[in-house]
């Protein structure tokens, strides 16, 4: 018996019912031999890992756009707090943590540079239907590799694609929006979590609120300090969940969703919404659209930009030029797009 076999052997034993056996994947998009060490969720995992798209989240905004100091967000490093409250609470409800972890580290892969206001200014620009979670699932299977994809199993492209929310509900009352695993449905879960606790952090060490101005029913019912809030929200939804026959429902108290709720409420008007944020992105909007017509434009630069990003494969397979074009905007990192936006349309001085 392989280590591999061995593991998924402990999962059949160990797993609740409504967990996902990594031996019962639906399977990769190619067939594929099994790794003889590896679950086929592990494998997923590690091919998350070593991708380019991963390491480029570290240069990527998560409220704050391009931040100078050491202590501010990132979108890896909000990435990586997802995946670890996904997995506690996975561990907690005996489900699947190579999966859940999986689908939270590779969840963000899709977003753009300068955060959400990239992704406006792409869906104005490209297409009103771009998303990160889509552009997410195509560099998982179109754009990483060179173009040949990652293969992930069936489970984690799922997850991939269904972990967005927006400002709507946590969990859609669509079942066809829902992930298709329980795993990926705590990502979701998780992900709210993790930016509604670390926004929180960096607004308050921004100066953009102030702590006092945290609504009180929020800080009475999930507590003051980062460490609280991610206990309370982990604890309860753990604690409320139902597990039996098989069937699984993921849900908070009202007391403690309710807070949840209030406290996305203030952030989006009082952070997301507000003055120094916004006008951040309206420069970040002007950055990409002047980035993306130019390459629309320059053929040969956008070929040379595409190899630059170990994308050029992506010329050979016909898709229309505004799709690379996207897809090369969507892949850069804050810093790469400014300094190429510097080189391009800022003059160079000539002594």
């Amino acid at each position: 018996m392989s280590i591999r076999e061995q593991f998924e052997k402990r999962e059949a034993n160990f797993l609740s019912p409504c967990g996902c056996s990594s031996a019962n994947s639906r399977g990769r998009q190619h067939a594929e031999e099994p790794c003889p060490v590896r679950t086929a969720f592990q494998r997923d995992r590690d091919r998350i890992v070593y991708c380019n798209a991963f390491r480029r989240l570290k240069h990527k905004t998560q409220v704050f756009l391009n931040p100078l100091g050491d202590d501010y967000r990132t979108r890896l490093t909000h990435t990586l707090e997802v995946a670890q409250m996904a997995r506690n609470i996975a561990r907690a409800m005996f489900l699947n943590e190579d999966l859940t972890e999986a689908i939270a580290l590779a969840h963000d892969l899709g977003h753009t540079p300068f955060g959400h206001g990239g992704e406006t200014a792409l869906k104005e620009i490209f297409s009103p239907a771009f998303s990160h979670n889509e552009q997410g699932l195509r560099v998982v299977e179109k754009i990483e590799n060179n173009g040949r994809g990652l293969n992930l199993t069936f489970e984690v492209r799922d997850g991939i694609l269904k972990h967005s929310k927006g400002f709507g509900k946590v969990m859609p009352e669509d079942s066809s929006e829902l992930p298709v695993t329980v795993e990926g449905r705590v990502v979701r879960y998780a992900d709210i979590m993790a930016y509604l606790n670390h926004d929180l952090d960096d607004a308050v060490r921004s100066g953009v609120i102030q702590a006092q101005a945290i609504p009180t029913d929020c800080t009475r019912v999930l507590g003051h300090s980062h460490s609280e809030r991610a206990t309370t929200m982990i604890r309860d939804l753990i604690s409320n969940s139902i597990m039996t026959d098989g069937q699984a429902i993921l849900r908070m108290s009202d007391e403690v969703y309710d807070a949840m709720l209030q406290l996305r409420a203030f952030l989006y008007r009082n952070v997301y919404r507000s003055e120094k944020v916004h006008s951040e992105f309206v420069k970040a909007k002007k950055i990409l659209s002047d980035l993306y017509h130019y390459y629309l434009e320059n053929e040969a630069m956008l070929q040379e930009e595409l190899a630059a990003m170990e994308m050029g494969a992506l010329t050979q397979s016909g898709q229309p030029r505004e799709q690379l074009v996207c897809d090369l905007i969507a892949s850069m990192t804050d810093r790469y797009a400014m300094r190429n936006y510097q080189r391009l349309f800022f003059p160079s001085p000539r002594i």
